[in-house]
Formats: structure tokens, C-alpha cells, sequence
């Protein structure tokens, strides 16, 4: 049953005041805010919620949508307090583009979210993990969405693939039973979990779209995930295969030399993916399809580093550790 009236709680949360010059000068304070939720809403005690890189761009000013101010973070996981009939005592997790960025987020002891935003948690996955799926796994599956959800002996190609993104790909793309081929920057191995043996090129000392054409008997990669944007265009664009699909979802300079006639003879097409356009409702559906995934085993949530957890009153020292690229996906714990 659903409260006659909606409760209201005093919740701790995160609060950013202004822009911060960069991440070291980033000021977070922890205050109380009053919560209540709309009829269509439900109030989640949050139990762990992540730190994107997103969440602490987004604290410097490099989007200039964001609102301040605020508190930021956009995954959570925790338990239904209050809601619509059947929703109290669930235990849910999700994500969303707008949360943290554009209205107050998840970096807090209490959430209200659209009734519609959120997933049940998979019994066998922790609060801390179910915190870390999000972004991730929403952006790797929103981009196979989009380009085609790879199918069965199908080649997926994935640059930056020890990437928490890269990861998420490599996952969902080798439960759908495609061949996936990874790119590392130096000499290292795949780092993540996989459902089937993952090869791995390494750029610094290959010619990668040459290897890829190798190992796919000259055809090359049906669909090429880019996690790191324009270093890699090239070789992505060069690795496709005969109307293959390149997503791309990031980009250190914006500007890239684009091979017109190449691209319409190969039949390409690019995907373009930002997730902090999808609202909580559109992340929840993103969510929901990788649920079964996660239920058999064949998705497994990023393991937690028990350094890499801090309570709320430690945000600062969170957010400096993903801005220093963490390989560690950094949960907050209220």
C-alpha cells in the first residue's frame, strides 16, 4: 500500500554551491534538504550510489546546463520508503542523464525519482555493485541499441576496452555471442569480466585496422565501439566492416579528418550516444533490458574496491580519485 500522504524526510546530501576552476578546487558540503515525493514518484533510502566522471566534469562547469546549486550524482541503488500501491520496501537500483546534472541526485542519504526510473535489484548483486551498473552499462547498451544489438558470430570491435564502458561492451556483446576484439592503449590484458575469450590488440605497438582485417579474413568489424573518441577515429573508421556500424560516445579534440567517399562506399553508419540526454524514465528502459543479463550471470556488475568506497562527508576525496582516473568505479556509501 501507498501512504495516504507522502512522507517527508531530512535528508543529508552532497551539495555543490557554484563552479569549481577544476576537480582539486571542488568544495563539496554535506547540508540537510527537505524530501517529499509527487503522486507519481517514490522516495528511495539510498544505500551506495556512484561517482561518474560526468558528475565531477559537470562540477567544473564543462556543461553548461547544469544546475547550481545542487547535488550530483546520476546511479543509486536502495530501498522504495514511500511510493505508489506495491512500490514501498522494493529493492531497486537505476541511473538517469538529468539527476545530479540538470536537478539534485543521488550523492545524498534519500532520493525522490519518477516511479517508472526504477529497476529491481538483482538478489545476487550487492547495493555497492547495483551502485556501479548504471552509466556504464546504460551507455554500452544504449549504443549497441541504437547501432544494432550485436548478433550471434557477428565481430565488435572495442577501443579503450579496460574502459568501465569498454568493459560494459565487451560483456553484453559476448552474451549476445558476437567475436570481440579489444584495444588497449599499451601492453595489457582485458581486465573484465567476458562471456567468451576476448583478443586483444595492442595500439601502441600494431597497426590495428591492419589486425583487425587479419583476424576477420579481410572483412573487418561489424560494429567498432569507440569509448575514446577521435585518437582512434581513424583506425575505427579504417577497421569497418562493409556497412559497419561505429558508435561513438566521447572525444579529447572534436575535429577529425572524415574520408567522405569511404564512408558511403563502405555503407557506414556512425551513432552518436550521450546518456545525460536520456531522462530517468529512458535510462530505467535501457536498464530493464540488460536485467536478464545480469539475473543468469552472463552480466556481471564491476567488482568494488572496498579503498574505493566513502561515506558522503569524504565526496571531495571521491571525486578527486575519478578525476584522477580511478580504475576503480568509486561508490559513495550515506
Amino acid at each position: 500500500m501507498s501512504s495516504a500522504d507522502p512522507k517527508t524526510v531530512e535528508a543529508r546530501c552532497v551539495r555543490l554551491d557554484s563552479k569549481a576552476e577544476n576537480a582539486a578546487a571542488v568544495a563539496p558540503v554535506v547540508e540537510r534538504q527537505t524530501l517529499a515525493r509527487g503522486p507519481n514518484d517514490v522516495l528511495i533510502e539510498v544505500k551506495a550510489a556512484a561517482v561518474n566522471p560526468s558528475d565531477v566534469k559537470a562540477a567544473t562547469g564543462l556543461m553548461p546546463y547544469a544546475v547550481f546549486p545542487r547535488t550530483p550524482g546520476r546511479d543509486y541503488a536502495g530501498v522504495v520508503i514511500d511510493g505508489p500501491a506495491g512500490t514501498i520496501g522494493r529493492e531497486v537500483f537505476g541511473s538517469s542523464g538529468d539527476l545530479g546534472i540538470r536537478r539534485d541526485g543521488t550523492h545524498a542519504s534519500h532520493l525522490v525519482v519518477d516511479a517508472d526510473a526504477v529497476v529491481e535489484k538483482p538478489t545476487t548483486v550487492s547495493w555497492e555493485e547495483a551502485a556501479g551498473i548504471g552509466v556504464p552499462f546504460v551507455t554500452a547498451m544504449e549504443g549497441f541499441r541504437r547501432a544494432g544489438v550485436p548478433k550471434s558470430g557477428e565481430a565488435v570491435l572495442v577501443f579503450g576496452v579496460n574502459g568501465k564502458v569498454g568493459q560494459a561492451a565487451v560483456q553484453i556483446a559476448t552474451w549476445q555471442g558476437a567475436r570481440v576484439i579489444g584495444v588497449v592503449r599499451k601492453a595489457e590484458a582485458y581486465e573484465g569480466h567476458a562471456n567468451a575469450p576476448i583478443e586483444v590488440i595492442d595500439a601502441s605497438a600494431t597497426d590495428v585496422a591492419v589486425r583487425v582485417r587479419e583476424m576477420t579474413g579481410g572483412k573487418g568489424a561489424d560494429i567498432v565501439f569507440n569509448t575514446v573518441g577521435d585518437p582512434y577515429f581513424q583506425a575505427a573508421h579504417k577497421s569497418l566492416a562493409l556497412r559497419g556500424r561505429q558508435i561513438l560516445i566521447a572525444a579529447i579534440d572534436r575535429i577529425v579528418q572524415f574520408n567522405i567517399l569511404e564512408f558511403y562506399r563502405g555503407q557506414h553508419t556512425y551513432v552518436g550516444i550521450d546518456t545525460l540526454g536520456l531522462s530517468s524514465a529512458a535510462t530505467g528502459a535501457v536498464l530493464r533490458d540488460l536485467g536478464p543479463g545480469f539475473a543468469s550471470g552472463h552480466l556481471k556488475p564491476f567488482p568494488i574496491n572496498a579503498n574505493a568506497v566513502y561515506p558522503l562527508e569524504r565526496a571531495k576525496e571521491a571525486y578527486v580519485a575519478v578525476a584522477g582516473s580511478s580504475r576503480d568505479r568509486v561508490i559513495l556509501k550515506p
